[in-house]
């Protein structure tokens, strides 16, 4: 993820690395947070910013959900954890499976509101 990044033509560094938060529940169950760790070792690798500006509201599971479920179940799952970190800030929203997009966009309208500038996401994996 990280080579992709550097071998392309968008200076990414004056962004900030913020990891899509997984539900708590889930992270007691596996004993990590797989974004965290993606987000974190993508800005460790391209010395960029990182921060944990977003929480999760909720203990919603999206797994087989489709998605026009998947949209209204994220609608309010998320929110600024720490706005004075994304005001007038470009972001890079670190997941690792995109399905429907849903929760990337519902971060995305987080971010956006608490103030940030610019939202792109990186993905590990697409689902076909």
């Amino acid at each position: 993820m990280a080579a992709n990044l550097r071998n392309s033509s968008v200076n990414w560094r004056d962004h900030l690395v913020v990891p899509v938060p997984t539900a708590t529940s889930r992270v007691r169950q596996r004993g990590f947070a797989h974004g965290e760790l993606l987000a974190k070792m993508i800005a460790a690798e391209l010395r960029m910013e990182y921060s944990l500006a977003l929480r999760r509201l909720g203990q919603i599971r999206q797994l087989g959900s489709k998605r026009e479920n998947r949209l209204v179940q994220l609608s309010d799952s998320f929110a600024a954890k720490n706005q004075r970190r994304v005001i007038d800030r470009k972001i890079l929203l670190v997941d690792d499976v995109l399905t429907t997009g849903g929760t990337l966009i519902a971060a995305s309208k987080v971010l956006k509101s608490a103030g940030a500038k610019e939202v792109n996401a990186l993905v590990f994996a697409k689902k076909l």
